[in-house]
């Protein structure tokens, strides 16, 4: 701890904060428009300069950290002069159009200038031509920006697509695509979040509503498991022109949080809704007389629990095979580590020195694991090792190791990299003869991952202090995913490294908490609720009876992290919703967050009624939405098993691996998002196929036919192909193990 003073009051500092850190946390206002808090400095807008009575001159305060009895001064005449001077500079030239840029009412420049009070100019310069630049979902202007290099560091120290950087050319500096003639990116839109004024901006929301005619509503990401916390920007019509409540935008706390694309593009979803009494007879008709109900997870907890309470009224089976996958794993988890959940967290990732990440291609399946990995990598110097089949571009800014195993090989490569972590540990005599006994030869030469490689990361994590296994959604579905989940806790217990199991959808993880889920053996009379079924239900379209949508809904998830999470309507609903039909059923509430307050506690919830929880985060980067579920204990009375013989996959084999930004069924009716749902490979794989680009092309499934236009894919390598899942309505990467053998004909051509 580091005592000094600001403006003569005592503040404390911990080792490694900036004197604006502390002076934050201790109420004081040092302005800025250049400093985020969740990069490194960019110090370049000088405003947060203050003085000390150890320097001649002014200081930086966003990196500058204090030392012991240092005395600050953070508001003197002087200072007010120099920082209103620089305001005069970031004013020169600013084109005066506030009441046409889509920042004006948000605008830091704006705000600045009222905030010193800079009613004429002292400068000038020559004015130039500066050219809008059009990329794609996000538009350019030069002439705007104030080069605060906000949007340089926050896409490459957090989202690690690195794509901008700045061209240095004095008055004629400006932001420009880094190698690359147009902007090459994952199309996040952080740069738009953070961009101070209106030089970054949503290609499809400008010049279509002001900021303050936009109402936020508070909400939770309904596309992967991460939990993202975003706001939907509503503009609320009252007119008789038959005019609708529109979501026009969404944005997020840029300080201390980050979207993705999908989160940040994908809000268009919401489905017109009307009551049509003669269907929902029907569809009430159908439940009742149902065998099962096939459900998805995209779907609330209340939602779940009106489904769990309706199984034990009306005795149907439930099916959910991607949750019950999860619940499997975790369950077997559990059986080793004595505890519901895992230890581990995306902030666990992100203040991580060493991570691991196995089975999963994290990137496009939950970019927050890949962001929390780039900050740990940018701020920490974290090692990065990637253990899976494929390569993965978008982490190779990120990885320091890249471990090829051959596929299915999982349930091997676990138990040698246990037996690697926990050489030193302190094990019983029955597990350490399990990891003694391992046959390491067998197991190495099948998943061709060699001794060398594990040396290697014992030798890498040494060192490491703070370290994480990620743990990809491909072992949910392994045929061996009890085992390897009981490795995996292995590695959590008895060494330093937390675990991070990745679900697959926005709530996978409460849906495995709430809901007894039966093996899906399908049925003659099963509802669908935005799964398949005889009689669908549900908002994703082509139901037989629309229900509304995760936007249009009140209630909570369960995040990856284990952290409870509230959502609000952004748009209305005409229509109906699962709690009227259950309602009908003789399970009554008059609301669905009614369920909020019951949610099971013996599985860590606490009661909170929905209207308690909070859905914000503090001014210093508090979480404080919802709560963290209790890790209840459980009975650890699990068993290692032999490992079983590795399996092979030989010939034509594809990968069930969404494109970046679609995760579902709303990501595909999502308008600005790309949705070019093709088989993507590498030359390699075209020739073991015996296909051409463009050629279209039939798979063949084990239990299904897509017929898809093949593109090859310069950035691909080995005879793996990739095959999207979002695309085909009630499906996902859900059921079966995402590797998959598959035949292959030509069928035609694009043209």
């Amino acid at each position: 701890m580091i005592n000094f003073t600001i403006n003569g009051q005592n503040v404390t500092a911990l080792k490694g904060e900036s004197i604006l850190q502390a002076a934050r946390k201790a109420g004081f206002y040092i302005p800025t428009m250049c400093y985020l808090e969740k990069t490194t400095p960019c110090a370049s807008c000088r405003l947060c300069v203050v003085e000390t009575d150890k320097t001649d001159g002014f200081i930086l305060s966003c990196q500058t950290p204090p030392t012991e009895g240092l005395s600050v001064t953070i508001d003197s005449d002087r200072l007010k002069a120099e920082r209103t001077n620089i305001m005069r500079l970031y004013d020169v030239n600013h084109p005066l159009e506030c009441g046409v840029c889509d920042k004006s009412g948000a605008c830091d420049l704006q705000n600045k200038t009222l905030e010193f009070g800079i009613s004429a100019q002292h400068f000038s310069a020559k004015d130039q031509h500066r050219k809008i630049e059009h990329w794609g979902l996000i538009n350019y202007d030069p002439s705007l920006c104030i080069l605060c290099e906000k949007c340089v560091h926050v896409c490459n120290e957090i989202i690690g697509d690195d794509a901008i950087e700045l061209q240095f050319g004095g008055y004629k500096s400006s932001v420009i695509p880094k190698n690359s003639d147009t902007l090459d990116c994952t199309f996040c839109g952080e740069c738009i979040a953070v961009c101070p004024v209106g030089a970054l901006v949503s290609s499809q929301f400008q010049y279509s509503a002001n900021a303050w005619e936009l109402s936020k509503i508070p909400a939770t990401c309904v596309h992967c498991s991460a939990g993202c916390s975003l706001m939907y920007e509503v503009r609320h019509t009252s007119n008789s022109l038959g005019a609708k409540d529109k979501i026009y935008r969404v944005t997020n706390d840029f300080e201390h949080t980050t979207l993705c694309g999908a989160g940040r593009f994908g809000f268009d979803f919401s489905s017109e809704g009307s009551k049509d009494g003669e269907e929902f007879a029907k569809a009430i008709d159908a439940i009742k007389n149902a065998d099962a109900i096939r459900f998805s997870s995209l779907i609330t907890n209340e939602e779940a629990m009106i489904l769990q309470t309706l199984k034990e009224k009306l005795g149907f089976k439930l099916y959910n095979e991607e949750a019950r996958a999860y619940q499997n794993f975790m369950n077997a988890f559990g059986s080793i580590s004595g505890k519901i959940g895992f230890g581990g967290s995306l902030d666990a990732i992100k203040q991580s020195d060493g991570i691991i990440v196995l089975g999963g291609r994290v990137s496009s399946d939950n970019p927050a694991v890949r962001y929390a990995m780039t900050t740990a990598a940018r701020h920490n110097g974290a090692k990065v090792v990637y253990m899976h089949p494929m390569e993965d571009e978008l982490l190779q800014n990120v990885v320091t190791q890249f471990v090829k195993y051959e596929v299915g090989t999982e349930e091997g490569v676990i138990a040698m990299l246990a037996k690697t972590l926990l050489e030193t540990a302190d094990l019983s005599e029955e597990s350490r003869a399990y990891f003694d006994g391992l046959d390491e030869g067998y197991l190495c030469a099948e998943s061709n991952v060699g001794d060398e490689e594990y040396a290697r990361i014992a030798k890498t994590f040494a060192r490491a202090k703070r370290k994480t296994l990620v743990i990809g959604s491909d072992v949910l579905t392994h045929k061996r995913s009890a085992n390897i989940a009981r490795l995996c806790a292995m590695i959590e217990t008895y060494s330093e490294f937390a675990v991070v199991v990745v679900p697959t959808s926005v709530n996978t993880v409460g849906v495995s908490l709430i809901c007894d889920l039966d093996t899906d053996n399908g049925g003659e009379r099963v509802v669908g609720y935005n799964a398949s079924g005889t009689y669908t239900i549900g908002s994703l379209g082509g139901v037989n009876l629309g229900l509304a949508p995760l936007n249009s809904q009140e209630g909570t998830f369960v995040s990856l992290n284990y952290q409870v999470l509230p959502t609000n309507v952004a748009v209305s609903y005409e229509g109906y919703t699962l709690n009227d039909l259950a309602s009908s059923l003789g399970v009554v509430a008059e609301n669905t967050i009614d369920y909020t307050a019951k949610l099971p506690k013996e599985k860590g919830f606490n009661g909170s009624v929905f209207d308690e929880l909070g859905n914000f985060y503090s001014a210093l980067g508090e979480d404080q939405r919802g709560y963290l579920l209790e890790n209840r204990d459980v009975r650890a009375d699990g068993k290692l098993e032999e490992i079983d013989d590795l399996p092979e996959f030989n010939g034509t084999v594809v990968y069930r691996c969404n494109p970046v930004n679609q995760f579902n069924g709303y990501t595909a009716q999502a308008q600005q998002l790309e949705k070019e749902a093709v088989l993507s490979g590498s030359a390699q794989f075209a020739a073991a196929a015996k296909i051409s680009d463009g050629d279209k092309i039939r798979l063949e499934f084990p239990q299904s036919t897509q017929e898809r236009i093949f593109k090859l894919d310069p950035v691909l390598k080995g005879t793996i192909a990739l095959v999207p899942a979002y695309d085909v309505g009630f499906g996902g990467l859900n059921e079966q193990y995402r590797f998959e053998k598959v035949k292959i004909m030509r069928v035609g051509s694009e043209s």
